[in-house]
């Protein structure tokens, strides 16, 4: 058995999708450059109302009625944070969207690829899958289809979707009946009988078919020739005048070309008539095109004036995001990376060629022909699967790093990864979701502010921010995270990474180095205790030693020196400006024993022993 899942209107459902509004109202979509804009998809509110396709903007205007404004997709909310709808009323025209019918057709892959391994990108519109073996997993075909049915409509694509036992048959039986339909095996002739003659035409021409396939970098079935040899020109040429001749002839349903004798057809029509008289019975016999789709999760919406405030920029990002998390879990994955690309509407010079941040001129933002892009992104430490995180990590992202002027375009993509699976111990301590303590770090990261250029910090002796490493980007993801030792003999130097909760490593009930007793070392052993941050101090040498020292922030470390060891002098990096030099000396005052350094700035005491 074959499942054929058709998206009816599909450039108006593309449009749908990103704006739900808009599914209540007559919508058209147009395409061409003025003045030759013409409709080339409608709704059933837009049918309704009058409009066809191929009408011409001025006639589509005038059936709908009150004139509404050619646009591209608009969002805003009202006072209670409900969607507004688009400019115009109840009836809509939109222009047609190639970015948005691409990520249409590829979460109608990604709903076929979450039911059957082996599917077939036959239509922009259009997609097959083989329903073998599935029985045992997901039920009888008949709930199969109601199953899909109901996934499309959660990826907020309405769909008809058919079962029958060939490939063809499913097809046509999809874009002839509305909803659900199953045809048993042995009465596909009957049930397809009724279909008009219309559902054999190409749906797609070549040219449309190839702009999907590259846009989607897929394979797109419905673009095969169905005469070997033959070229696509001479193939739509030969159709044309044999659906003529049926007209002619008074055919006006599939069960009259089932009827017709397949000698007749056969010398009036040729091959390529025969091979319509199959598909009118139901009778054809197909391998699928299968193909593996890959993993790309991008969203994608152009903005019909710019928008300048991060609220209803987060609106926007709100919708995008459901969208992919709706694609990301009809595959059963999630995402570990998402990104975030704004185009900018640089009008003005000083945004496009400049910020200005913290009081200085920064260098300009990325061009990309005529306009700035602003590129966000967000590495998550667990791979995860909700909107509300990942939209709240967007907001304090572009809190902290407005992109500097109004945005007219937005991509939104992410990376998918194997979904978290972890099993709590029961002695293991309480941890926060990994979710929580993103947004958590992230909230402290905006509170922090701007890390030191270079990332990382020596916590003893200077304690100035070092000098800005050149190419450094600016941001706060090192301020906050895990803190890593540098392989380096600069002491305590360390740089700031990613945070990412570690694995919980299986308990044991008992720990065998224990039950064979406690084996404690046969010397004593010295701790040092350090100051954070070391204390200023002033010594006062005799012949090269420490021979007094006293702390003005500590006024009770004070005194002669008694005993001295040292120096122990190391140094580093002396290739770069982040040199540095030290010199350690252990000393005691009376019955304590103290570790000072002295480098380029001065004297520290860095700690006190146990």
């Amino acid at each position: 058995m074959f499942a054929a899942i058709y998206i009816p209107d599909f450039p108006v459902e593309a449009i749908v999708r990103a704006e739900p509004e808009l599914r209540e109202q007559a919508v058209a979509v147009v395409e061409g450059a003025p003045p030759l804009v013409r409709v080339v998809a409608v709704n059933e509110w837009a049918a309704q109302a009058g409009v066809e396709p191929g009408m011409t903007r001025l006639q589509a205007e005038e059936r709908l009625g009150n004139g509404p404004t050619l646009s591209r997709p608009k969002a805003g909310r009202d006072k209670g944070g409900a969607a507004t709808p688009a400019e115009g009323g109840r009836a809509t025209l939109r222009v047609r969207s190639a970015e948005r019918e691409a990520a249409a057709h590829a979460a109608l892959l990604d709903c076929a690829c979450g039911f059957s391994p082996r599917v077939e990108a036959t239509a922009p519109d259009t997609a097959l899958l083989d329903l073998a073996g599935l029985e045992r997993i997901c039920g009888p075909p008949a709930k199969i289809a109601r199953d899909v049915a109901r996934r499309c409509s959660e990826l907020g694509l309405e769909a008809s979707v058919a079962v029958g036992s060939n490939p063809d048959a499913a097809l046509l039986a999809a874009r002839g009946f509305p909803g659900v339909t199953v045809i048993p095996p042995g009465q596909e002739a009957e049930r397809l009988g009724g279909l008009p003659i219309d559902v054999l035409l190409p749906m797609h021409s070549p040219q449309s078919c190839s702009r999907a396939a590259a846009q989607t970098q897929l394979p797109i079935a419905d673009c095969r020739l169905p005469i070997a040899g033959a070229g696509q020109s001479e193939i739509l040429n030969l159709q044309s005048e044999i659906f003529a001749t049926l007209e002619r002839w008074g055919i006006r349903n599939l069960r009259a070309l089932a009827a017709l004798p397949e000698v007749a057809v056969s010398e009036r029509l040729g091959q390529e008539g025969l091979r319509l008289q199959k598909l009118a019975r139901g009778a054809t016999s197909r391998p699928l095109l299968a193909m593996e789709p890959p993993l790309t999760f991008e969203e994608a919406i152009e903005l019909d004036y710019p928008v300048g405030e991060l609220e209803p920029l987060s609106f926007l990002l709100n919708r995008m995001l459901e969208q992919l998390c709706a694609r990301l879990a009809a595959r059963a994955l999630a995402a570990n990376e998402v990104k975030v690309r704004l185009e900018l509407d640089c009008g003005i010079a000083e945004l496009r060629n400049c910020r200005i941040e913290d009081g200085r001129q920064i260098s300009a933002i990325p061009q990309s022909g005529n306009s700035a892009v602003h590129e966000r992104t967000l590495r998550l430490p667990v791979p995860m699967l909700e909107a509300k995180v990942f939209l709240k990590l967007l907001q304090l992202d572009l809190q902290g790093n407005p992109p500097g002027a109004p945005v007219a375009k937005i991509w939104l993509s992410a990376t998918p990864a194997e979904p978290r699976r972890a099993q709590d111990g029961l002695f293991l301590p309480a941890a926060p979701d990994a979710e929580r303590l993103e947004v958590t770090l992230a909230k402290i990261k905006r509170v922090v502010g701007r890390p030191m250029a270079d990332g990382r910090w020596s916590m003893a002796g200077d304690q100035k921010k070092p000098p800005a490493a050149s190419g450094k980007p600016q941001g706060s993801e090192e301020r906050v995270g895990s803190p890593e030792l540098l392989d380096t003999h600069q002491s305590d130097a360390f740089t700031m990474k990613k945070f990412a909760p570690a694995k919980a490593e299986p308990s044991t009930i008992a720990c065998p180095e224990r039950s064979r007793g406690d084996h404690r070392p046969s010397t004593p052993l010295t701790a040092l205790r350090l100051f954070r941050p070391p204390l200023a101090a002033s010594v006062v040498l005799n012949d090269g030693r420490p021979a007094r020292l006293a702390c003005l922030e500590r006024p009770t470390l004070r005194g002669d020196v008694t005993w001295c060891a040292g120096p122990w002098r190391s140094s580093g990096e002396w290739w770069s400006e982040q040199a540095w030099s030290r010199q350690e000396w252990d000393v005691s005052l009376g019955d304590v024993l103290y570790r000072i350094y002295r480098d380029t700035t001065g004297w520290f005491v860095e700690g006190s022993y146990d």
